[in-house]
């Protein structure tokens, strides 16, 4: 047990490390006072252009891969082995998610999880990235809604786990889900009022002719 708390909470740390903020403070920016106020990836583009976001994504979706590979792997002095890699795994991705979202070193204010969970999901299932890219896409595409993308993207990962027969990893998935549904709450409530953001280039289906 005392395993599993030290290295779930230095992947928590290794989460709080945003990509974003560690990039704007080398252009001398911080994107939470600008745009959407998030330290995401999107933000990060809208504000910042193409290649400050690409930067941030691979970040963020770096920790989230090294969180759930990496750490996991560590040999710590007199702490026992833990047996199930897998289990670790996932305990530690969605602390990276975590910290992404909360990070302690940026005063508890950072980005939405995406990016990360993405990294993480690299390490535990691979395969369930096609279905998550593939409702992200079309959902963009369609709507034009990155946040609605998003979430709609993250619960895919639920029947995808499932098909797979793997109670562990629907949890894991489920509970993933969820937490993407909570940090992408305020585009959710904009998006009912007919406030949210969109990327009208993308967007096709419902453009007025």
């Amino acid at each position: 047990m005392t395993a599993l708390i030290v290295k779930v909470v230095l992947a928590y740390l290794l989460g709080s490390v945003s990509g974003s903020l560690l990039l704007g403070r080398l252009k001398k920016v911080d994107i939470r006072s600008l745009g959407s106020g998030n330290a995401g990836g999107t933000n990060a583009f809208r504000t910042q252009g193409l290649v400050f976001a690409l930067g941030v994504v691979v970040i963020d979706v770096g920790k989230g891969f090294l969180a759930a590979w990496w750490i996991p792997a560590l040999v710590l002095g007199g702490l026992p082995a833990i047996p199930d890699s897998n289990l670790l795994s996932m305990a530690c991705g969605f602390a990276a998610v975590v910290g992404h979202c909360f990070p302690v070193w940026h005063g508890f204010r950072g980005g939405k999880g995406a990016a990360t969970a993405v990294g993480a999901l690299i390490v535990i299932e691979p395969w369930l990235l096609l279905p998550l890219l593939i409702t992200w896409l079309i959902t963009l595409i369609m709507t034009g809604y990155v946040g609605l993308s998003t979430v709609l993207a993250g619960f895919s990962l639920i029947p995808s786990a499932w098909a797979m027969n793997n109670n562990t990893l629907m949890l894991f998935a489920a509970v993933l889900a969820l937490f993407i549904l909570f940090t992408h709450r305020v585009n959710m409530r904009k998006l009912r009022n007919g406030t949210e953001n969109r990327f009208e280039r993308i967007h096709i289906f419902s453009r007025k002719p």
